[in-house]
């Protein structure tokens, strides 16, 4: 793909994100607001990110299920990023789930669609499928589908198998899965590669990279794709 250049225009590229307080938005907003690229972010959700000032952050505090809370800071935004979702969906409702990981993004995509934002990300996840058995990639499915019909210029879906956080932030299950899954990794090849772990801050700044670059349509982005746009020199 080639490069976008906001800082030629002479204005920077405007970003919103919703979900910029869990482990992949809060680097993928690092990546964007401590890089070298003119930027300027908005970050949506129902409490600020823990990040100091900076001058190419905004950062409102909304009501993620009602957009009328959030639409006026869609204005001349050129690209979204959403990342938001429940952290342990195992632990929650069929409906609570649906209503956080599914409802609110596709309120909040089209919020983003009816403003003129031209280009969408979306953090999804590997196998999903809106006719599978799985409840979970079902409704994933189901959303990725709903986002394409709204027509966006650009529709970016990463697709990420397991995330690898630095530390153990939901018990033994996870701390069991840091150990185990990274040494799978080398049995993952060919088209089984997708299924490979990928580290949260790589997947972030694979996203804000991402966000920089120039394309058209719907693109799936998977383990792959993340590496190599991880190791692209856009930011910093």
């Amino acid at each position: 793909m080639s490069k976008v250049d906001p800082s030629a225009a002479g204005e920077p590229l405007r970003v919103v994100m919703l979900g910029a307080t869990g482990a992949v938005g809060r680097q993928a907003l690092a990546s964007l607001v401590h890089g070298a690229r003119a930027v300027q972010v908005t970050t949506l959700g129902r409490r600020p990110v823990d990040l100091p000032d900076h001058s190419r952050l905004v950062q409102h505090q909304v009501d993620i299920h009602d957009p009328s809370s959030y639409a006026d800071c869609l204005g001349g935004q050129q690209v979204a990023i959403c990342t938001l979702g429940v952290g342990q969906p195992s632990q929650m409702s069929k409906a609570e789930f649906t209503r956080v990981d599914k409802d609110a993004v596709l309120m909040f995509a089209n919020a983003c669609r009816a403003a003129g934002v031209k280009h969408f990300e979306l953090l999804s996840s590997v196998g999903v499928d809106a006719r599978s058995r799985s409840f979970y990639l079902r409704t994933k499915g189901e959303l990725q589908e709903a986002l394409e019909a709204l027509g966006f210029e650009r529709l970016s879906l990463f697709q990420p198998s397991m995330i690898l956080t630095p530390t153990n932030r939901y018990g033994w299950s996870q701390a069991l899965t840091l150990v185990v899954w990274p040494k799978l990794d080398g049995l993952l090849r060919g088209r089984l590669k997708r299924f490979r772990g990928i580290g949260v801050e790589e997947l972030g700044r694979a996203m804000a990279v991402n966000a920089l670059n120039e394309g058209t349509g719907v693109e799936t982005v998977q383990w792959s794709g993340f590496k190599r746009l991880a190791s692209q020199d856009q930011i910093r």
